[in-house]
């Protein structure tokens, strides 16, 4: 009998997708929803986290704030925020994303506009399955 690795998360590709359609997409679903989208050069990468991933994700983000707290270090914790860049006609949701550099600079502000914010100072992407969109690339 062959035992199979459960699933840590699922990937759907969506190809020939506007800019403009993948941002109708991420405000006709909203914020309350636990996938997370990606887009660059016309592909949509939907990740929906299952458990697995969740747990893991949860582990490094205890491990970064515990280090920006044994060096001094002000954090900010973003989540899997959305980033988009319309000049670029690139977009993310990381796993997670922290302001520690930055963090005073966007400390009291409830949304960020990468057109005049910093980006977070790191991201968080926790891999399981390889995933379409380059996200070195879409986050640099």
């Amino acid at each position: 009998m062959a035992a199979t690795a459960p699933l840590a998360e699922t990937r759907t590709l969506i190809k020939n997708i506007s800019w403009q359609t993948f941002k109708t997409m991420l405000a006709e679903m909203g914020v309350e929803r636990n996938s997370r989208f990606a887009y660059e050069n016309g592909i949509v990468e939907i990740m929906t986290p299952l458990m697995p991933h969740e747990n893991s994700n949860r582990v490094i983000e205890g491990f970064v704030l515990v280090l920006c707290e044994e060096f001094g270090l002000e954090v900010k914790s973003a989540g899997s925020l959305t980033l988009t860049r319309d000049d670029l006609e690139k977009g993310g949701e990381p796993d997670s994303s922290y302001y520690i550099q930055n963090e005073s600079l966007i400390r009291d502000k409830e949304n960020i506009d990468l057109a005049t914010d910093p980006p977070p100072d790191l991201v968080l992407e926790v891999e399981y399955s390889r995933p379409k969109i380059n996200k070195l690339s879409l986050y640099a």
